[in-house]
């Protein structure tokens, strides 16, 4: 008997792991295919080309109203399935039209409106939004942050696997080691917990649980904001704890900005900007701003210099030159 062709979908999600694409894009990628195909009545991509592409992009954005960037996002999952799963040379997709991402200043809060917002929140989604703040790190990072990532003699948290695949290290506040010590401590005894329990093993990245078997239970690799339950998968009855999820943090904080009357329209991602542009403030130079960030070209991390000149922070209104 010949072995059954992998569905569309499975071979998508090999393909993108095959190349270590992220896991939120990969989940992106394969939620943009499915709904092309079920806007064009199931028919399979293979039956399609150009044409079907542009009238569901273009679908997207008349008719659904989409930002550019999303739109782009599903160009870019459409234009991966053609090329890596089904083997369409790029040729014949060269009409599709891109739209044109729209050059948006960030949302930056003063040093004042930072300070509001923190005196709403306490324990863990203190420290973790003063990491934010602190050390410019994206939500994920932080969340993801290892106990061995972090080095208190040195004050520095290297942030491992970044956007782009990318590792780094960036500043550890002065302020924030006692809270993380602390938090350190919190975590190392529920490690310890799981592991009396007989679990306490934790998940490792790419294929280290292989080539170190015991690793996974090892302390410098355990979480430093663990979740508070354990996972327990129903088919094999294995237990273990992920990170703190993400809407735990984006809730607390999207409640703290609410009590603290800040009126800006201020996420979790928001203190990585003020974290950037106050620097730039201090004096210190774009290139180490870019570093600190992680930011592949230079041009990316320069939009925080156009925040700065804004208002009076640049230009004086000849208003007050009458």
């Amino acid at each position: 008997m010949t072995p059954q062709t992998p569905r569309l979908m499975d071979q998508m999600r090999h393909a993108l792991r095959a190349r270590h694409y992220s896991v939120r894009t990969e989940q992106a990628y394969l939620l943009w295919s499915r709904r092309f195909i079920i806007f064009h009545g199931m028919r399979h991509p293979s039956t399609m080309a150009e044409e079907e592409i542009n009238e569901f992009l273009t679908h997207l954005a008349v008719e659904r109203h989409v930002s550019a960037s999303t739109q782009n996002q599903a160009l870019s999952a459409l234009l991966f399935l053609y090329r890596h799963v089904l083997g369409v040379p790029l040729g014949d997709l060269g009409g599709v039209v891109r739209a044109q991402r729209p050059v948006r200043l960030p949302v930056v809060m003063t040093r004042e409106e930072v300070r509001q917002v923190l005196a709403q929140l306490d324990g863990e989604a203190h420290l973790m939004v003063c990491l934010l703040y602190g050390a410019g790190l994206r939500l994920s990072e932080c969340l993801r942050l290892r106990v061995q990532d972090v080095d208190f003699s040195r004050r520095e948290i290297t942030v491992r696997d970044g956007k782009g695949g990318k590792d780094r290290v960036t500043t550890l506040p002065d302020k924030s080691i006692p809270a993380l010590r602390q938090q350190l401590q919190r975590a190392r005894v529920v490690h310890e917990a799981d592991l009396t329990d007989g679990w306490g093993a934790v998940v490792l990245p790419m294929a280290l649980d292989r080539k170190y078997p015991h690793a996974a239970f090892e302390w410098r690799w355990q979480w430093a904001f663990p979740q508070q339950r354990r996972w327990r998968d129903a088919t094999t009855g294995e237990e273990g704890r992920h990170h703190v999820h993400p809407t735990v943090l984006q809730r607390a904080v999207k409640d703290a900005v609410r009590r603290s009357g800040v009126t800006k329209h201020v996420g979790c991602h928001t203190f990585r900007h003020s974290f950037a542009t106050h620097l730039l403030d201090d004096g210190y130079d774009i290139r180490t701003i870019q570093e600190l960030l992680g930011h592949k070209d230079v041009r990316t991390t320069m939009i925080y210099t156009h925040v700065l000149n804004r208002g009076g922070r640049g230009v004086r209104s000849p208003m007050d030159g009458l």
